[in-house]
């Protein structure tokens, strides 16, 4: 299992794009350099392996590798189309990376934000729509689409974490009615996380065969997972989450 991270070198909050950006709550450069680098070695430590993108001045939430890009088979990508200005300057370094590494670019005129966005959940691939990227945009790889209401939850990743087979995590009132039962109509394992828990981005997780890389201060998460088999890893995450990320919005899965 492979995962792209980025080196949080430049990483800061110069602007706000979420509800969770706020300049006035800058985040502490050093400790969320030592929390990055807790997450690379706990991720190494799991067996997987890591690969870096160079991060770039002014680029702050490069480091967000989730959102580069969406892996689809025969090493086909699609680089992502931010839908804010500040975040566009990171897709022709990300583009550049995947030209250097074999894979065939894909492109779309649609706003979309690659795996923040787009999911596989079992053989299916979920797309969220809503804040970020455009429901258009998936006509092209599936048909399966489901709509984020809470702007506290603005990429899929941050509500919803597929685990092994069909087990998932959720946040149900990230969803509007029809999305959730879209979801649940596949018939997996519903591991339902409490708000208070998925806004410290419970569900914003890095699986690895049975094990789960979460925010510390989820227990009831943990208490979930670990009860229907899974090894919990929790790992602070504070700093990343003042920008509205956490574990998965820091690594890019490119194959497992």
């Amino acid at each position: 299992m492979d995962f792209l991270l980025c080196k949080p070198d430049h990483y800061g909050i110069n602007y706000s794009i979420n509800l969770w950006m706020d300049i006035s709550n800058s985040a502490d450069v050093i400790k969320a350099k030592q929390q990055w680098d807790c997450l690379d070695k706990k991720i190494k430590e799991l067996g997987a392996n890591v690969v870096y993108v160079d991060p770039v001045k002014d680029l702050p939430d490069m480091v967000f590798t989730s959102n580069a890009a969406l892996l689809l088979t025969n090493k086909d990508v699609y680089i992502s189309k931010f839908k804010h200005s500040e975040r566009s300057h990171e897709e022709k370094y990300f583009r550049s990376w995947f030209e250097n590494n074999g894979y065939n670019i894909l492109d779309t005129n649609e706003y979309f934000e690659g795996a923040g966005d787009a999911l596989y959940f079992g053989p299916n691939l979920v797309g969220g729509h809503g804040f970020r990227s455009e429901k258009s945009f998936y006509k092209h790889i599936t048909q399966t689409t489901v709509r984020l209401t809470n702007p506290h939850f603005y990429h899929l990743d941050t509500c919803f974490c597929p685990l092994k087979k069909m087990d998932y995590m959720i946040f149900p009132g990230a969803f509007d009615e029809e999305s959730l039962n879209t979801i649940r109509s596949f018939g997996g394992n519903e591991i339902s996380v409490p708000e208070s828990e998925a806004k410290l981005f419970a569900c914003n997780a890095v699986r690895i065969e049975n094990n789960v890389i979460l925010p510390a201060g989820c227990s009831q998460t943990e208490k979930m997972l670990n009860e229907n088999g899974y090894i919990t890893h929790a790992l602070e995450m504070s700093e990343f989450i003042k920008s509205g990320g956490a574990c998965k919005c820091l690594t890019l899965v490119l194959n497992d």
